[in-house]
């Protein structure tokens, strides 16, 4: 371990290996997403467990309120998410949002009534948006490029392992004669962010964060921990490093730092903030809110009426998710970001109206309906769920990042983030009321507007595979702000860099830099 500089109040002691640090930095990702993919299996085991539902007395208008509040919370975090992580620090952004996760935890599993709960749930989501988004933009800047898909996209796949636990647990609690039934499940969620809390002394900070703050020396040194083992001298080191300094030096000389006006106005930063934020509400209106949170209503009209046969399948189902977006990690690093989405979302869509068709034929005639129509359709609901997890589950937090640059990053992937929530507050709190009162139709509505977005990704969208954040610049500006070669190019040896010239440029610039 190395005591590092990170310009923040929260220190570093960073280890040597590189490979160590990224698997410290994917341990990061992973705490972040099982937040929320404990969260929306547990609220799906709990809407199935009568302890819940009687306590709470829920109808299927509170039950979609005290489903959606941490929506609400969601919604609100993302205002100031971005904002906090380019003031604090992406580190400490990440902290303050694990705190304030855990109080939100502890007041949700203490709940008495359904204003509390709601409340709780409020701040539960507040918190995990600042540290998501903070976290996704630190894995997105902080990660070598080689290892950014996997590194990155792992901040959502295991969405799925916290749901495969939440599942476990309200199964093994379901039985449990007390509030304590729905109480316990709620409570083991804090783990998940007290664990981000002790991993944050062990990782740099960002080192685009830190050339952006004037600490350039902290910053090549983070550059060089995550890329060589610490080695400063190291060609494909000084590549990323002089791209980043390069890009921000162009950023600030042509006051690229933009308020959301001047975004607005200005067409490239515009483009690429509509593309980059887009991931957000396809992936809430893409129609995973159904399985996701109100699994056993979509049972229900499936012909799985039992409580336990229905919690059985939603252990099922997150180990299937949880296969599947691993696989779809797989495909965003190999075959590219819009190819993945491109193939998922086409099988969504047939997918949807699949269900749709079996659901109407299992409601004209549930008595007679033959046990090969009901697994069936529940064999589809599956397939649905596995290949919204092969584009959505990784592109969330991947893709807005990467295509929207330093600028605007933090506050693109919160708007991103605020669009996510903004459509699942509605979608959430919809759902139980659509699939109680139009039953089959409600796939065949989400089928619909899944159509749109597919064109919308084949018309707009761009590849960012196998690119370093500064040269996804020359896909919207026709060139990247750096005269170096472009990483992978130097690190495959098929170009050699002019190691001399390189240090004596930048030295040049970080000395205009510092005294601007």
């Amino acid at each position: 371990m190395h005591k590092t500089p990170t310009g923040t109040w929260l220190p570093a002691w960073v280890p040597e290996s590189s490979f160590t640090l990224s698997f410290l930095l994917i341990i990061c990702s992973i705490v972040q997403s099982t937040t929320g993919g404990y969260d929306g299996s547990m609220l799906n085991g709990l809407n199935i467990l009568p302890s819940y539902t009687d306590y709470f007395k829920l109808n299927s208008a509170t039950t979609g309120l005290n489903t959606a509040s941490v929506f609400i919370g969601g919604f609100l975090g993302p205002i100031f998410s971005g904002i906090m992580a380019d003031k604090l620090g992406r580190r400490p952004a990440i902290f303050w949002g694990s705190l304030i996760t855990i109080v939100g935890i502890v007041l949700q599993t203490a709940a008495q009534n359904i204003a509390m709960f709601v409340v709780a749930r409020i701040v539960l989501g507040f918190g995990s948006a600042v540290s998501g988004i903070a976290g996704g933009v630190y894995l997105s800047e902080t990660f070598a490029s080689r290892w950014r898909a996997w590194g990155v996209g792992l901040l959502n796949d295991f969405y799925y392992i916290g749901a495969l636990i939440a599942a476990g647990i309200t199964l093994g609690t379901g039985e449990w004669q007390s509030t304590w039934a729905w109480r316990a499940p709620t409570l083991f969620q804090a783990i998940f962010s007290v664990l981000c809390i002790l991993i944050l002394p062990f990782i740099p900070e960002s080192p685009r964060w830190l050339v952006n703050q004037g600490h350039f020396e902290a910053a090549r040194l983070a550059v060089a921990q995550t890329n060589a083992n610490g080695d400063l001298n190291d060609q494909v080191v000084l590549t990323v490093y002089k791209e980043i300094v390069d890009t921000l030096k162009w950023e600030k000389e042509e006051q690229r730092t933009m308020t959301p006006i001047q975004i607005a106005k200005d067409p490239i930063a515009r483009k690429r903030l509509l593309i980059g934020m887009s991931a957000g509400p396809f992936s809430a209106i893409a129609g995973n809110i159904i399985a996701s949170y109100y699994l056993g209503a979509e049972l229900d009209t499936a012909g799985i009426t039992n409580s336990t046969d229905q919690l059985k399948a939603n252990v099922v189902l997150n180990v299937w998710s949880l296969a599947c977006c691993l696989v779809g990690t797989f495909g965003c690093a190999v075959w590219g970001r819009k190819s993945t989405a491109l193939v998922s979302q086409s099988l969504l869509i047939a997918c949807l109206f699949i269900i749709g068709g079996l659901s109407k034929l299992y409601a004209d005639n549930p008595d007679g309906a033959s046990s090969s129509l009901i697994y069936g359709n529940v064999a589809v609901m599956f397939l649905f769920q596995g290949f919204y997890s092969v584009a959505w589950t990784p592109l969330l937090y991947l893709y807005p990042p990467e295509v929207m640059n330093y600028s605007i990053r933090a506050n693109g992937l919160a708007f991103s983030s605020f669009m996510l929530n903004a459509a699942a507050i509605v979608l959430v709190f919809v759902m139980p009321i659509g699939l109680n009162n139009i039953g089959w139709k409600m796939y065949m509505v989400n089928g619909g507007w899944d159509i749109i977005t597919l064109v919308l990704i084949a018309v707009f969208w761009v590849e960012t595979k196998g690119k370093t954040l500064e040269e996804i610049d020359a896909i919207f500006v026709g060139h990247k702000h750096s005269d170096v070669p472009d990483v992978e190019a130097v690190r495959r040896g098929k170009v050699v860099l002019d190691v001399p010239v390189v240090e004596k440029e930048l030295e040049a610039e970080v000395v205009a830099m510092k005294t601007e």
